[in-house]
């Protein structure tokens, strides 16, 4: 091709270009608008989307059963110091969790789940030490003979206790506790004091940490010390190609109505994991508002009244508490009637509450 023909084909090239450009911009824009979208049920949304069939089946599972090789290896960094953090697309909530049950079944493990919409990190630590705690008056037992009886070595009121017990170097090295932390990267976990709290929990000498991350900017979290230092990581690629089916529980889908709302499912599974009293409480709201769907809510006096006839809650302080978590988790929302008062609702509707309260009971 000579110069001549390269120069024509270049010039034919831009000609087009600008041509494209001139008749896209003629055209009429389109007048529909996001707003305008048909969204569907969430709960549809969600049958729909569980029910895609998985591709690839016999390339994944071999993928998996490869990882299943390493079990040894990560146990063997872990007794080195290293903290492992898996990454790679995919959910690594089952490849973890099983490598916790077929390599780490001697030994005490607390999970988080980082996609959680709240987390409370030092419940974490004060169930880390007692944990470590129980290893310590067992191992007592078995050398003397007699079960210990010595009061907690640490104030669980105390951050700094905590953290202290859980790198005390007259223990032992036979003596640890693993904490697993999935998504460690989760929405409720990203500010600084969150993550400086892991950082130091990793850092303790009696806690080995395995996590996962997801989010492709997770570094930026952290500075060089926490790298480096606390965390000590071991980076683990391993993509599963697993779908985040229990992570994406906690999240509300955008294409959907009332995305902002708690699913019947996702409150469900957060119910059955708090305290029957919590349970009977959420009931009682859920009951007045069944009964009374023309009203606002159901004033928080009303609520502490209720409960404690039932023998449900002994002070205002308790029936704070639970409403607390309720609030954390979303399930509840606070309202002023046109009395000025402060009610309580729960984010549902009618039908949607029956179905919950069916599950609860």
């Amino acid at each position: 091709m000579d110069a001549d023909e390269i120069e024509e084909e270049e010039f034919g090239f831009s000609r087009n270009y600008f041509l494209a450009k001139e008749v896209g911009s003629s055209r009429k824009k389109s007048a529909r608008k996001l707003s305008e979208i048909d969204l569907v049920d969430e709960e549809e949304l969600r049958e729909v989307a569980a029910n895609i069939e998985p591709k690839h089946e016999k390339e994944v599972n071999d993928l998996i059963n490869s990882y299943k090789s390493l079990y040894s290896e990560w146990l063997f960094v872990l007794r080195c110091g290293f903290a492992l953090l898996m990454y790679g697309f995919g959910s690594k909530k089952a490849l973890i969790e099983d490598s916790a049950t077929r390599s780490l079944t001697e030994y005490s493990v607390v999970v988080v789940n980082g996609y959680l919409q709240s987390i409370n990190l030092k419940q974490v630590v004060i169930t880390l030490a007692e944990l470590l705690w129980d290893q310590l008056k067992l191992r007592k037992k078995t050398t003397s003979g007699n079960p210990s009886k010595s009061q907690q070595p640490f104030n669980p009121k105390s951050m700094d206790d905590l953290l202290a017990f859980l790198d005390k170097p007259d223990i032992g090295d036979e003596c640890f506790v693993c904490i697993i932390a999935h998504n460690i990267d989760g929405p409720e976990l990203r500010d600084s004091d969150s993550q400086q709290c892991l950082a130091s929990i990793a850092a303790c000498s009696h806690v080995h940490m395995v996590a996962s991350i997801d989010h492709v900017n997770v570094p930026l979290l952290w500075d060089k010390k926490m790298v480096h230092t606390q965390f000590n990581w071991y980076w683990c690629h391993v993509p599963t190609f697993a779908p985040c089916k229990v992570e994406a529980m906690f999240f509300a889908f955008i294409l959907a109505h009332g995305a902002t709302a708690q699913s019947v499912k996702t409150a469900s599974i957060v119910l059955q994991s708090l305290t029957p009293n919590a349970q009977n409480v959420f009931k009682v709201l859920a009951e007045h508002q069944l009964a009374h769907s023309d009203e606002e809510g159901m004033p928080i006096n009303n609520l502490y009244t209720t409960c404690q006839e039932r023998f449900l809650v002994s002070s205002q302080v308790t029936l704070n508490s639970h409403l607390t978590e309720f609030k954390d988790h979303e399930l509840i929302k606070t309202k002023r009637n046109s009395d000025g008062q402060d009610c309580l609702c729960i984010p549902l509707t009618n039908e949607a509450l029956q179905k919950l309260i069916a599950e609860i009971i």
